[in-house]
């Protein structure tokens, strides 16, 4: 990479203490994100589904190999093989980062089975797995119920944890104790932790989302503007209270609806992962990149949302929700449910090539 190059996210990243991964795990796209000053990547059941899609040609062969040598093996382990070479495969693009910054930087973000979330033990004994598949894997499991206390296990293990499925204050301070309980756990066994990573999402454009929903459900108006800042709003009170509370797990924005969820969360010391798409067209853009992550959101703004909407106070107070509602809360329900969905589909297009449908032949 040029030290001479200027763009938007590079600038972003060389000026100011925030840090930014691709939303991806596809090669060409983070090789793209790393050009432009990326240190880290992403993956979901989703992303997967899009990979294969951009990706095809390069994974058709790799899958039929996978199916031939393993003739007991199912779709669903098929599908886990080739999310393990993915992962793999980009991990290993980001390891010269990982080695530079002494573990603090460069790591694979992979996501544990969708349909784990209320089984703890499952959840932090695939982190273990995952986290023995390269040095600089990290993994995501979600801020379930069941999910809070797999983080904790997870990291007395060692593993670097990205909490996902996360949409609230009171979420993310679940998040970074069972962190620090699981780093403490860690320490008193003698085992370091200093090359440890833990980041926490918020899914700000989910969050957005959500409270969309909610507005057309119920028929609530307000301003044109309003509801493209509840995210921010609630990952810049979680970033600060981290600060303030010392919390080693550091905050991360995914979920991208619209330049805010970048412009203003510059100068954060927090991840933005965000995808090729939105990379470009920011690296394209005029938005001037100056530190806006200590401005606070526009007053009337934030007094709209706390009036208009329940749903925005449960997920801006740090004791909005209690651990048992986090399953509940409509951008959880709503999430879990497009991951297991993107899931199923992954595992139906495996079973394509295992099985191909004699219909669709000419």
């Amino acid at each position: 990479m040029s030290a001479q190059y200027k763009g938007p996210l590079h600038q972003t990243v060389s000026t100011t203490p925030t840090d930014f991964w691709n939303d991806s795990c596809a090669i060409s796209e983070l090789r793209y994100a790393m050009e432009h000053g990326a240190v880290g990547a992403t993956t979901n059941p989703t992303i997967v589904l899009e990979v294969l899609k951009l990706e095809m040609e390069q994974w058709r062969g790799p899958i039929n190999r996978t199916i031939s040598q393993n003739p007991t093996w199912s779709e669903t382990d098929v599908a886990w093989e080739l999310i393990e070479q993915m992962a793999v495969r980009a991990a290993q693009l980001l390891l010269p980062v990982f080695q530079k910054e002494q573990g603090r930087k460069g790591r694979l973000s992979i996501q544990t089975n969708p349909q784990f979330y209320r089984n703890a033990k499952a959840l932090a004994d695939q982190a273990r797995h995952f986290a023995s598949l390269a040095p600089n894997m990290q993994v995501k499991i979600p801020a379930t119920q069941a999910g809070i206390e797999a983080i904790e296990d997870a990291t007395a293990a060692g593993v670097s944890i990205n909490a996902t499925v996360s949409f609230t204050v009171s979420q993310c301070i679940a998040v970074a104790e069972a962190v620090e309980r699981g780093l403490q756990r860690r320490i008193a066994s003698g085992a370091d932790v200093s090359s440890m990573s833990p980041v926490c999402t918020l899914m700000v454009g989910r969050l957005d989302d959500w409270l969309k929903v909610v507005a057309a459900r119920d028929g609530i108006i307000v301003a044109p503007g309003v509801l493209d800042w509840a995210g921010i709003a609630a990952v810049k009170r979680a970033a600060n209270l981290f600060r303030e509370r010392g919390y080693t797990t550091r905050m991360l924005a995914a979920a991208y609806r619209h330049h805010l969820h970048w412009s203003e969360l510059i100068g954060g010391d927090i991840v933005l992962t965000i995808p090729a798409s939105w990379q470009r067209r920011f690296n394209g853009s005029d938005v001037e990149v100056k530190p806006r992550f200590q401005d606070p959101v526009p007053p009337e703004v934030l007094a709209a949302l706390q009036r208009h909407f329940p749903d925005f106070i449960r997920a801006y107070e740090p004791q909005g929700l209690a651990l048992e509602e986090f399953d509940s809360f409509g951008a959880s329900a709503r999430t879990l449910r497009t991951f297991l969905a993107s899931y199923q589909e992954l595992l139906a297009l495996v079973r394509d090539f295992m099985i191909p449908n004699p219909d669709s032949r000419s």
